[in-house]
Formats: C-alpha cells, structure tokens, sequence
C-alpha cells in the first residue's frame, strides 16, 4: 500500500518509539518494588498524550513543506481521529485488566510488572496485525466490508451487552491453566513460577499474565478494523496505533480508582465502532470527511463521560471475585 511517509519519516517513528519504550521501562521501573502513585500516573499520562500530539504536530509540519497546506491538514486529522478512536477503545482493555486484577487480588506493586509485558505484547500484536490489514486490503479490496461488518456487529454486541459483566470462572483459558497447570494458592513476589521439590508450580501472576496477552490479541482484532476506516495509509495507521498503546500502563494506574465513575463510557466505544463500521461499508458510496469524524468520536466521548458523571452507577461496575 502507498504511504506518504518518506523511509526517513518510518526510521524517525521507530527510534522515537524505541527510545519512548525504554524511558518507560528505565525512569517506572527504578522503584518496581512500589506502588504507582496517582500523582506519577497523572504526569506520565500527560507526557504520552503530549508526545503524541507533539508528533501530531511534527507530521503536519513536514507535510506542510513537502506536500502542501491541504494535504498536511487532512493526514494531520486523519492521524488525530484514529488516535483518538485507538486511544478510546484501549481504555477498554484497562477495565479489563482491572477486572484481571479484581479478582486475582494482584498487589500494587506487582502490576507493574505485568502491566509492562502487557504493553509491550499490545504494540508487538498491533505491529502485526496492521502489517496483515494492510496487505489484506492491498490485495482483496473486498476485506473493507467484511472489517466494517465485524466493527458494526462488535459495536452492537457492546451496547446490547454494555451491563453485562463476563464470569472469570467460566473463561474457557482460566479454566484450561487451571486444570492441567500445577497453580499456587498464593503470590511468590514478581514471579510467575516456582520450583518446588523439582516440580515447576505456577502462581497466580503468571494466570493473569496469560489472560491480559489474550486480551491484547482480542482487542487487536477490534482495534486495527477500526483504524483502517478512517485511513489505508500504513504509516497513518502504525503511528496512531503504536502512540495510543504507548501510554496504556499510565493510563491504567489514573482510571483504576475511576472505573465506576465513567461507567457510561462503554456505550460510547458502542456507538463509535458502529460509527465507524457503517463508514466502512459505506465508503464507497459516501466518504465521511476526516474532520467529520474527529468531531464524531471527540463529541461522542465527551458525552458519554459527562453522562456517566451527572447519572453515577447505582452499583460498582467492576465485581470482586475470589
């Protein structure tokens, strides 16, 4: 597929995110004993957002100069609405990790570490699912529909099922670990397994490990469909993609005491992927104009959060398990 990012552009990107990642893990991680405090969360989730934007900026500006005003403003916009849409739905794999951790009782201090390899599995998963997309779509055309189908059903799916909470117990992968792995009753530290007299045991950590890598492979699946509605150039896509997961770990420490709070978000997500499915399918016939869509999915959040703070959930939305 073309792109209009030059090889320069992509080799930028890539040191930008390598040197992103490694900060993240250095400057984090110097205390991985502790907890993260919500103040930390706060400044870290700010820097990824102005990171992104700042990139935002940057691609404009060289578009700007190499191909033009009009062109800079409508792949500037296409980049923002599909961070903004990514950077929506993976507020959905934080409840889930929430839950996750809900019901393992995961320790503070040791969900760092598996919030870390979560992260890193999201934007390795993503890697490759955009690089399928786009060769798919290159290829047969006809995959845009069948994407626009799966994001509209997906969208209703989420609004018809918005209040039900799913029953870890019943997860065919828990149950499978559960059943032919030898598991702890407890935690062992950060460890994800132990020896005991030379048979391996695994804890309860490596459990939620392998539930949160599933999870990076389902919402993969929703995600990429998603991007590719609003955009077919590779580099647009990579981009918003990978900048939207980058500040996933932050995120997750500054909404996990406000899950209950924005409980109305999930019929956001809904209606956005329905959005963005019927864009699909309709793409050509009518295509909705970027900023049109940025207004959309910015209008479509906001609402859900201001209506979730003026109509507080009668009951806690994420249930305690064991």
């Amino acid at each position: 597929m073309e792109t209009i990012a030059s090889p320069a552009l992509w080799a930028a990107f890539a040191g930008l995110v390598v040197a992103a990642l490694v900060i993240d893990l250095w400057i984090m991680d110097r205390r991985s004993a502790q907890a993260v405090t919500l103040k930390a969360a706060v400044v870290w989730s700010i820097v990824w957002i102005a990171l992104a934007l700042a990139f935002a900026g940057g691609f404009w500006y060289w578009l700007d100069g190499a191909a033009g005003r009009e062109v800079a403003n409508e792949k500037a916009a296409e980049y923002l609405t599909g961070y903004l849409i990514e950077k929506s739905l993976s507020v959905d794999n934080i409840f889930v990790f929430l839950m996750l951790f809900t019901y393992f009782a995961v320790p503070p201090e040791n969900q760092r570490k598996v919030l870390v390899l979560g992260v890193l599995g999201a934007v390795f998963l993503r890697i490759i699912m955009i690089l399928i997309g786009a060769w798919l779509i290159s290829k047969f055309y006809w995959v845009l529909y069948v994407f626009g189908l799966f994001l509209l059903a997906t969208g209703v799916k989420m609004l018809v099922f918005a209040d039900h909470k799913p029953d870890l117990e019943k997860n065919p992968v828990l149950r499978w670990m559960r059943g032919h792995l030898k598991v702890t009753e407890g935690f062992d530290g950060n460890r994800y397994w132990v020896t005991r007299g030379g048979v391996r045991w695994f804890t309860p950590l490596f459990l939620v490990l392998v539930l949160i890598a599933v999870t990076d492979v389902v919402f993969a699946v929703d995600s990429i469909p998603a991007i590719f509605a609003i955009t077919d150039d590779p580099f647009i896509v990579m981009t918003s993609n990978i900048f939207a997961v980058l500040g996933l770990r932050a995120l997750y420490f500054v909404l996990a005491d406000l899950a209950d709070r924005f409980h109305l978000l999930v019929y956001g997500l809904g209606v956005i992927l329905v959005f963005v499915g019927l864009k699909m399918l309709a793409v050509d016939f009518y295509k909705v104009p970027v900023g049109w869509s940025l207004g959309f999915v910015g209008a479509t959040l906001a609402i859900a959060m201001v209506a979730s703070l003026i109509f507080p959930a009668k009951a806690p939305a994420i249930n305690e398990g064991k």
